[in-house]
């Protein structure tokens, strides 16, 4: 064998292996088609998120920061998405990564958000691994599975595309 065989070998190697730890790795984007399984979740209002409410409607899942720049811009969009679509049977679970819930409610209430926000804790995270980034927007279709999984700040217009799902 050549030495120039041995490399290109040992690239491809290198090159699947490295996909398979991506395609493993628990800060991944879920891939679109597979299935988004979801957590009972508190809500930050003392309702209670439960996962049988969005079997068979369109679900965002929406991580965010009090502190994230990035979420400061998106989240206001996200607002006007749950106020309008919400009546057509739009579900949203918004999961702040704050150090403290605290944090997060006093910037939900100082902004007037009235998406359903949640902590996002160890026991959310056991079965809702959040990806890498911030902001992240995962939307999960009627069929349970991913259709949109988005990491970084999402324009106004990619925010308005996700009703097209509904």
């Amino acid at each position: 064998m050549k030495r120039r065989d041995l490399i290109a070998r040992g690239a491809a190697l290198a090159s699947i292996m490295a996909g398979a730890r991506a395609a493993a790795a628990p800060d991944a984007l879920p891939a679109i088609g597979s299935a988004l399984a979801l957590p009972p979740v508190e809500l930050f209002d003392g309702r209670r998120f439960e996962p049988a409410q969005a079997q068979g409607k369109l679900l965002v899942v929406y991580w965010w920061a009090s502190w994230c720049p990035f979420c400061a811009l998106q989240s206001p969009h996200m607002e006007t998405l749950w106020q309008t679509q919400q009546r057509r049977g739009l579900q949203m679970l918004a999961l702040s990564i704050d150090k403290k819930p605290e944090d997060a409610t006093t910037y939900l209430a100082k902004r007037g958000y009235t998406f359903p926000a949640a902590w996002f804790t160890p026991a959310v995270a056991r079965v809702l691994a959040k990806p890498k980034g911030l902001p992240v927007t995962v939307v999960r279709g009627r069929d349970g599975r991913v259709v949109m999984a988005e990491a970084g700040q999402l324009f106004p217009e990619d925010i308005e595309q996700i009703a097209q799902w509904l």
